[in-house]
């Protein structure tokens, strides 16, 4: 089983950047196709990023395409999200998530490891 801790999350003015990271122990990582989502108040989760085991693709939703940015580092057992030109709809609490042997989907049933979530306000 994984542990997820994710961090970096904060307030940020309109058009700013943040990094988030998600730090995983308990297991190796590159086992586990990875994603973040996010939630706002009275909203339903929503898919942000995926990338599979080896980082080699990666997969955005449809408010992150060309702005936010997903990698990982299997050595450092942590996955990060880039986000860019940040806009007040990016507010959400922010989730890092882990499919064993499965990667790509933007179903968050498919996720069986989630962190406690980072919350990211952006101003406008």
């Amino acid at each position: 089983q994984v542990q997820l801790v994710e961090s970096g999350g904060g307030l940020v003015q309109a058009g700013g950047s943040l990094r988030l990271s998600c730090a995983a122990s308990g297991h190796t990582l590159s086992e586990y196709g990875m994603a973040w989502f996010r939630q706002a108040p009275g909203e339903e989760r929503e898919f942000v990023a995926a990338i599979t085991q080896t980082g080699g693709t990666t997969y955005y939703g449809g408010s992150a395409q060309g702005r936010f940015t997903i990698s990982r580092d299997n050595v450092k057992n942590t996955v990060f999200l880039q986000m860019n030109n940040l806009i007040p709809e990016d507010t959400a609490v922010y989730y890092c998530a882990a499919a064993p042997h499965r990667s790509g989907s933007s179903w968050f049933k498919d996720y069986d490891y989630w962190g406690q979530g980072t919350q990211v306000t952006v101003s406008s």
